[in-house]
């Protein structure tokens, strides 16, 4: 585990430090009522007599922390960690509607797309079972997620350009390669979990769906009404927008067809997931956020609450303070 970042929540209780404030004041206070009712001290300093030092002042500053230390835990401190996934399931879905042969992106498209996904599978870590969705006018399980790089990498060469661009329908067969045997939908609406319980979009860390398109949704279900879905079991969706602003497909006699890219309903199935988005122009672009996901999709990030901590820490404080006074003076503080 790795402190990734660290907050306590202390706006509501600034007026209770007022009580060490004062306690350390009233210290202070007894302390310089004690020099001038005992003028032995000043003697035995100028005699040259060791008296007791700091050693006096220790124990109560101890348990003064503690206090401190106590108040903090009150504010229910948190500790957002990284955590290491124990098991980990990866799909991606491809894009293979006709506008992937555009040439925008050497050689093409789809070729560039392939590339930078083999590059992804090849980098992640061997527990990590990925597995492969192809669509167009509708979508395809080219490979079930497996362990096997090998089969992963030959699926991805299997990805062939065929017609429209089905984004739900690609979404849901990738929900239901994540969850085999289970049915992710019913009568258009998400499944039930089996446990009576909301699930919060982004929360099933173990499982990710990456999705790349170069275009706009032309057959299926409605991509955003996908996503609800998809977040309905809390997986994230990484969302990828592919090719150039001003990409065209040649078509017959050399006409231009302009090849679109719908990012606001990419985006709006990143936010609905609790995923991300990401517009590529290139593939060398491409390979850059795909080496950025793998931090993502091999790790979690999580908030949990650390008071215990912070107690144990006050204790250990009033534990010391109090053994070193009793050591020192035979009393406490």
């Amino acid at each position: 585990m790795i402190a990734a970042g660290f907050w306590t929540q202390l706006s509501l209780i600034p007026r209770y430090y007022l009580l060490p404030a004062l306690l350390l004041l009233g210290y202070g206070l007894l302390q310089g009522r004690r020099r001038v009712a005992d003028p032995r001290r000043a003697l035995l300093q100028r005699a040259g007599v060791r008296t007791t030092g700091w050693r006096r002042h220790l124990a109560p500053l101890l348990l003064l922390a503690a206090s401190g230390v106590l108040i903090v835990a009150m504010a229910g401190p948190t500790l957002t960690l990284t955590l290491a996934s124990q098991q980990q399931t990866l799909v991606l879905a491809l894009d293979a509607s006709g506008s992937m042969e555009a040439r925008d992106i050497a050689p093409n498209r789809l070729r560039a797309s392939q590339a930078a996904a083999k590059a992804l599978v090849q980098a992640l870590p061997r527990r990590v079972r990925v597995g492969v969705v192809s669509y167009a006018d509708s979508p395809q399980l080219v490979q079930p997620p497996t362990l096997h790089r090998e089969d992963v990498l030959a699926a991805i060469d299997r990805v062939r350009v065929a017609g429209g661009t089905a984004i739900g329908d690609a979404m849901v067969l990738a929900l239901a390669a994540l969850f085999p045997g289970e049915r992710v939908i019913e009568a258009g609406a998400p499944a039930a979990l089996g446990r009576g319980e909301a699930t919060r979009p982004g929360s099933y860390r173990s499982a990710a769906i990456v999705l790349l398109t170069d275009g706009q949704n032309s057959s299926g279900m409605n991509p955003l009404e996908a996503a609800r879905i998809v977040a309905g079991r809390g997986v994230k969706v990484y969302a990828i927008g592919f090719g150039t602003r001003d990409g065209v497909l040649v078509g017959p006699e050399n006409t231009s067809v302009p090849v679109g890219l719908d990012e606001d309903t990419l985006r709006g199935i990143a936010t609905a997931t609790g995923g991300e988005y990401f517009r590529a122009t290139s593939g060398m672009e491409l390979r850059r956020i795909y080496a950025g996901l793998q931090s993502r999709l091999v790790v979690g990030r999580e908030e949990t609450e650390v008071t215990a901590l912070f107690a144990a820490a006050a204790t250990a404080l009033i534990v010391v303070g109090a053994g070193l006074s009793l050591c020192w003076f035979g009393r406490i503080a």
